[in-house]
């Protein structure tokens, strides 16, 4: 079931009566929609919101040559783009506590720096193993943020393929670097 375009074109300038003039059921599947891509709720609560107020703001570039859901699930995907940009871009910063570093033992320390070492060398080494369009297609979504769309976008080839070649390097990948854990 579609709400008509008459409700968000005529929505009144409360936001919070324009939400109430959605049907439910349009509610509870953008919600749904949203919720299945950011599982932070109150993240995708947040883009909830932000999705209706875009649409509103935006109700003028609505053409009608796609289902008003589709159009609004577009404006909530554009958001939770946003969102993962905005939470990736923030640099991590988590200082150095001395204090607790003194304690540690210096051998166990060398050891794991060797075992990280080891590992990603190991993992390069996987990499360069890989059959050419295995290879080929982990650098495209490398390159694309790890979407499959865009991937497969960027080889001209299907999504369907995209994934089975990642599929398979990973577990290639796994076998090849598989070790005992740190210690």
């Amino acid at each position: 079931m579609d709400i008509p375009i008459s409700v968000l074109v005529n929505l009144p300038r409360d936001p919070s009566q324009s939400i109430q003039d959605l049907s439910d059921d349009h509610h509870k599947r953008l919600r749904r929609f949203i919720h299945k891509r950011v599982l932070n709720p109150e993240d995708a609560d947040d883009i909830l919101q932000l999705t209706y107020l875009e649409a509103w703001r935006n109700r003028h570039h609505f053409s009608a040559q796609a289902s008003l859901s589709t159009w609004m699930c577009g404006i909530a995907l554009n958001l939770i783009r946003n969102h993962f940009r905005r939470l990736y871009a923030k640099p991590v910063h988590c200082e150095f506590d001395e204090s607790l570093s003194h304690g540690q033992n210096e051998e166990q320390d060398l050891a794991r720096q060797f075992e990280i070492s080891r590992r990603l060398e190991n993992t390069l080494n996987a990499i360069q193993h890989l059959p050419l369009e295995m290879r080929n297609t982990l650098y495209a979504s490398l390159e694309t943020d790890g979407s499959y769309q865009d991937t497969a976008d960027a080889l001209a080839i299907p999504i369907g393929t995209v994934r089975s070649r990642l599929s398979r390097a990973r577990e290639q990948l796994k076998r090849a670097t598989k070790s005992h854990p740190f210690q």
